[in-house]
C-alpha cells in the first residue's frame, strides 16, 4: 500500500500514505490530523472512511496477509510441481517485498498496537501463509518434519523481508539476489522440474 499511480479511491490512497508516516515515524508518532493533512483532508474528514488509526492499521495489516496468502495460492496452483511452486512463492514474496517497503516496517514495528481482533485475523492469515510454504518444502524434502519446515519458511521471510534494510542495490539486482539466495537456501534450486525465469541463476 505505499503510494503508487493509479491508486483509484481516497480509501486507498489514506492506507497507502499512512504506510509511508507509519513506517517513518510509527504508529504512535503520527496524528489523525496529520495523516489526513498528507491525504489532502482534514482529521475530521479521516473518519468519513476510518472509524480510528487503529482502524487505519487494522485494515492496513489484514489486507496485505490476504493478498500474501491469496496470490500465494494462486502461485501454488498453477505450479506443475514443488520445485516450480518453491520458486513461485519465493518470487511473489521477493516481488511484493520490494513493493512494500513500509508495510514491512510497520509489520515488524507496530504489530503491538493492533487492535486484539485485527491482531488474531493477521495471526490467522500468517499461519496460513506459513503452512502454504511448508506444504510444498515438505512435498520437496520428504525427510522434513513439519515444525522443520515451517521453520526453514520463517527463515526465508527473515531474508526477503530484509528489504527496508538492503542498502543501495538497485532493485532488479536486489530481486535477483534475494531470489537466488532464498530458492538455494529452501533447496529448490537445481531440482527436477523447477521452472527457470526471472530470478533464477544462470
Amino acid at each position: 500500500m505505499t503510494a503508487t499511480p493509479g491508486l483509484t479511491s481516497r480509501r486507498e490512497q489514506i492506507l497507502a500514505t499512512a504506510a509511508e508516516l507509519f513506517a517513518a515515524r510509527g504508529f504512535h508518532g503520527v496524528s489523525v490530523a496529520e495523516l489526513g493533512t498528507a491525504c489532502g483532508i482534514s482529521g475530521p474528514a479521516l473518519y468519513k472512511h476510518f472509524a480510528s488509526k487503529d482502524a487505519v492499521l487494522a485494515e492496513m495489516l489484514v489486507s496485505i496477509s490476504e493478498q500474501l496468502l491469496a496470490v500465494g495460492r494462486e502461485r501454488v496452483a498453477t505450479a506443475p510441481d514443488a520445485p516450480a511452486a518453491v520458486t513461485a512463492l519465493v518470487d511473489w514474496h521477493v516481488d511484493f517485498a520490494l513493493h512494500h517497503k513500509a508495510l514491512i516496517v510497520v509489520q515488524d514495528r507496530d504489530w503491538s498496537s493492533l487492535p486484539g481482533d485485527a491482531r488474531e485475523e493477521v495471526r490467522r492469515l500468517q499461519r496460513e501463509y506459513v503452512d502454504l510454504w511448508a506444504t510444498q518444502l515438505r512435498l520437496l524434502d520428504a525427510t522434513l518434519g513439519l515444525d522443520a519446515a515451517r521453520a526453514c519458511a520463517h527463515a526465508a521471510f527473515g531474508l526477503i523481508n530484509s528489504t527496508p534494510h538492503s542498502g543501495k542495490l538497485p532493485p532488479e539486482a536486489m530481486r535477483e539476489l534475494l531470489t537466488v539466495m532464498a530458492v538455494r537456501a529452501l533447496g529448490a534450486a537445481d531440482r527436477p522440474g523447477r521452472r527457470t525465469g526471472r530470478g533464477d541463476s544462470p
